[in-house]
């Protein structure tokens, strides 16, 4: 435990941000799981809305820093090529 007055603070600033990121994730993988689940069910117009959600949910945490852009690209790319390949 810091002794401190600033290290405790950033003790304290860490795990407010480490908690919004977890929360953020979370929310992330929810999005992304129902998008998977609209693309396996075969409905082209329930997955375009989860699409949207799921591209929109990656960029903002892209641009958070919560993941890596390179995590970005490649989950909008697959996401991209899985809604084009639906019939």
């Amino acid at each position: 435990m810091p002794n401190i007055k600033s290290a405790k603070k950033r003790v304290k600033v860490t795990g407010v941000k480490a908690l919004r990121n977890k929360m953020f994730r979370s929310r992330l993988r929810t999005a992304i799981k129902k998008y998977g689940a609209a693309v396996a069910s075969g409905d082209k117009a329930a997955a375009q809305t989860a699409y949207a959600e799921a591209v929109k949910m990656i960029d903002r945490a892209g641009a958070r820093g919560v993941v890596h852009k390179n995590l970005v690209a490649r989950k909008k790319s697959q996401f991209t090529k899985a809604l084009n390949e639906m019939k």
